[in-house]
């Protein structure tokens, strides 16, 4: 590590952040004739937020104009990025090829609580004694009766796999409370563990209904060289940044997080007063990237990606995000968010500026407002598509009306 403080301002940090995450029409990924823009653009900021699944689609439009037909190709004809459960126990969609890398850093740890609070569960509810061995007998039914059939809807699975019905309770005190089927839980662990994935889903691009598959075979690498690789392909992409930002969208404890850059060649920086780290070969600051604006959706990667937020959302928090953190509808100007928008019934992107960031930025993403209105009604299927994110926020609630 260098003993020199690199002094890294809010200007270099946007210009990063239109760089790496393809939001400058100049940083458009780099044309390969093997790997598609859709997954060179994801793999170069880890992975799209997939809890909303018309935030997948709209974060790769954003940042290179693919089609709905090319997206779904990537999804679930070629199968090149895959949905997962991974950092801090969200969904995410990622390039195949990182799934191990994810799985080992994140999702291991995450799988291992989840089994041991679903196995007291299923002893709580009084279908088992032994929760841990009912769990293991019913998730390897669930797992072969998948590979016979290639692909099925929890349904279907559990028509082969009939303790899959055997009903758990939860928040039993609570109004929204009650027994559910174990279902839904038991295949999300066993995903979590990375032995089935969420296929193709069962209506449109915005469907949150998705049938399931048997998850590709690949080894996975130690946690500790795992988490030091995506420590590093953070910081490549969201770097510079605060050490607790890297805690914060991992999920890992202040030691992991530790273990993993003591094992990187890094920089230490001062943002604006704030300590922070960079790679150590990624000191150059990025060339200008020239004016631009963006239209991300609710859950973006990009408005998602740090936990001190306040060098690119200044002060519009209240208005783009919900109670819980999550962020709406967000328009961009070189680097910082300067509004929000939402889709109307009529098909109209609703756009609000929260500041006055002058006519050029205005006209720009009005013309963004436009060409996401042409984009979403381009696919004839899914023209009168209303997107409606999952956790509304107050800007977006007014703005659709």
């Amino acid at each position: 590590m260098g003993s020199a403080i690199r002094p890294v301002g809010v200007a270099e940090r946007r210009a990063r952040l239109a760089a790496r995450h393809h939001l400058a029409p100049r940083a458009a990924a780099v044309p390969d004739p093997v790997v598609s823009p859709v997954v060179s653009t994801v793999t170069d900021i880890i992975g799209l937020h997939g809890t909303d699944p018309a935030s997948v689609y709209l974060s790769a439009w954003a940042r290179t104009g693919a089609s709905h037909a090319d997206i779904e190709h990537a999804l679930y004809a070629e199968r090149t990025l895959i949905r997962m459960l991974g950092m801090r126990r969200t969904v995410f969609v990622v390039p195949v090829a990182l799934v191990p890398v994810i799985q080992a850093a994140c999702t291991d740890q995450i799988a291992e609580r989840m089994r041991r609070d679903l196995a007291r569960r299923v002893e709580e509810s009084g279908i088992a004694a032994d929760g841990a061995n009912w769990l293991k007998e019913v998730g390897e039914a669930t797992v072969q009766a998948l590979a016979v059939r290639g692909s099925a809807t929890g349904g279907e699975l559990a028509q082969d796999e009939p303790r899959l019905r055997a009903q758990i309770v939860y928040a039993a005190d609570k109004s929204y409370g009650g027994p559910v089927n174990v279902t839904t839980r038991l295949l999300t662990l066993l995903s979590a563990e990375g032995l089935i994935v969420r296929g193709r889903p069962r209506g449109g691009w915005t469907s949150s209904q998705f049938t399931w598959a048997a998850a590709p075979d690949q080894p996975r690498p130690p946690a500790a060289a795992a988490r030091a690789e995506l420590a590093r392909r953070w910081l490549h992409g969201f770097g510079p940044a605060p050490r607790a930002d890297l805690q914060w969208w991992t999920g890992w404890t202040a030691g992991q997080v530790k273990q993993a850059l003591d094992q990187l060649e890094i920089a230490e920086v001062d943002l604006d007063g704030t300590p922070g780290v960079m790679l150590a070969a990624d000191e150059d600051a990025p060339p200008d990237a020239g004016p631009w604006a963006a239209l991300l959706p609710a859950l973006d990667p990009t408005a998602m990606g740090w936990r001190d937020r306040a060098w690119y959302v200044g002060e519009h928090a209240p208005a783009l995000f919900d109670r819980s953190g999550n962020i709406g509808p967000t328009a961009w100007w070189e680097g910082r968010i300067v509004g929000g928008w939402a889709h109307r019934k009529d098909g109209e992107i609703a756009v609000r500026l929260l500041e006055d960031a002058g006519a050029e930025a205005a006209a720009a993403i009005a013309a963004e407002a436009q060409r996401l209105r042409d984009w979403i009604g381009a696919d004839e299927r899914h023209a009168k598509t209303l997107i409606t994110p999952r956790f509304r926020t107050p800007l977006e609630r007014e703005l659709a009306g």
